[in-house]
């Protein structure tokens, strides 16, 4: 039977910012923009990374880590979904520092391991400012040889007896997700998410609404439709996805069921570099790409996306300004009033 209790008794005005609760044992933290997850292992009370977030997450993750688990706390492993730039951008660091094995199935250690670029985004496909800035996004790889070990193809994962992977292919060639049958929880990475990714605005206010995979990051349709119809047979009690907030209960068999019924509707764009035919892949990274559209609108979109970009930094500092200084009046007024 699952634990209950928080690993550790803490403060509550310590909690990291952004820090949920995702079932027992389990708990994510939110980056920007993607979620990162920690899960304890019910029999030893070790615990497991579930992807690293982006180049500056380290820092967050650890301090995540040192909440739940205590100082200079450990891991067992990193499980990787996926490879993709957003969920592997600490790994390399932690992997390092921690002196721990990274997971990953072996469709993605081409991404991993510095042999294959992944299939380049595609800012034509729609949808909002997040897909239309996607062609600044990174699709090199990394290389963590030293760190990686391929999953077994049984479904087992090494580390987390109670857990077992699903092959989720699609959003990328190797992408998986994690499944406890005990209690029904599924870590989904992005096989399917819980917002609209494309859109920045449900981005920020964090919409609550399952989308299929990324447009603008998904190569292979016909796959990815095939993934959500797997996950959707676990019946799910609970799902965390890559990016948007945890859904659970009705609400998440409805919407699930929503999706796979319309999922070309919903999900699949209506243009796109990859529509109709997909990138196609080996162990050894790509084997085929699908030639490039015109698109008479691309410098336009290019041009609109950098001057977006402008935009919300100068938003954003603005913002964290203000922040401060209604900080430091707070602070002045507590001082005088003392």
């Amino acid at each position: 039977m699952l634990s209950e209790k928080h690993p550790r008794k803490m403060n509550k005005s310590a909690v990291p910012t952004n820090m949920f609760t995702v079932a027992p044992g389990v708990w994510g933290r939110k980056d920007v923009f993607v979620n990162f997850y920690m899960i304890q292992d019910q029999h030893d009370d070790k615990w497991v990374l579930v992807d690293s977030g982006l180049k500056w997450s380290a820092s967050k993750i650890k301090e995540m880590a040192e909440y739940l688990f205590g100082a200079e706390s450990v891991p067992k492993a990193i499980i990787l979904t996926h490879g993709h730039f957003d969920h592997v951008g600490s790994v390399g660091k932690l992997a390092e520092e921690w002196e721990v094995p990274v997971y990953a199935h072996h469709l993605e250690i081409p991404y991993l391991t510095g042999e294959s670029d992944y299939p380049p985004a595609d800012p034509t496909v729609g949808g909002g400012l997040m897909a239309t800035m996607s062609f600044l996004y990174p699709k090199s790889p990394i290389n963590i040889w030293r760190y990686i070990k391929v999953l077994p193809p049984n479904g087992k994962i090494p580390v987390l007896a109670e857990w077992r992977y699903i092959e989720t292919p699609g959003h990328s060639p190797g992408h998986i997700s994690l499944f406890r049958d005990s209690d029904g929880v599924l870590i989904a990475g992005d096989a399917f998410v819980t917002t609209n990714q494309e859109s920045v605005v449900s981005v920020i206010f964090q919409s609550k609404i399952i989308s299929g995979p990324p447009k603008y990051f998904t190569p292979d349709w016909v796959s990815a439709r095939f993934s959500v119809n797997e996950l959707v047979k676990l019946h799910p009690k609970t799902a965390a996805t890559g990016h948007g907030q945890p859904m659970r209960g009705k609400e998440l068999q409805e919407a699930l069921t929503d999706l796979k019924d319309n999922f070309y509707k919903k999900s699949i764009p209506e243009q796109g570099r990859y529509i109709p035919n997909p990138a196609t892949f080996s162990d050894s990274g790509i084997v085929y790409l699908p030639p490039k559209k015109f698109n008479k609108n691309e410098m336009a979109i290019k041009a609109f996306s950098l001057t977006a970009i402008v935009t919300l930094a100068l938003m954003w500092t603005k913002h964290k300004k203000a922040k401060k200084q209604i900080e430091y009046d707070n602070q002045i007024e507590v001082e005088y009033n003392y």
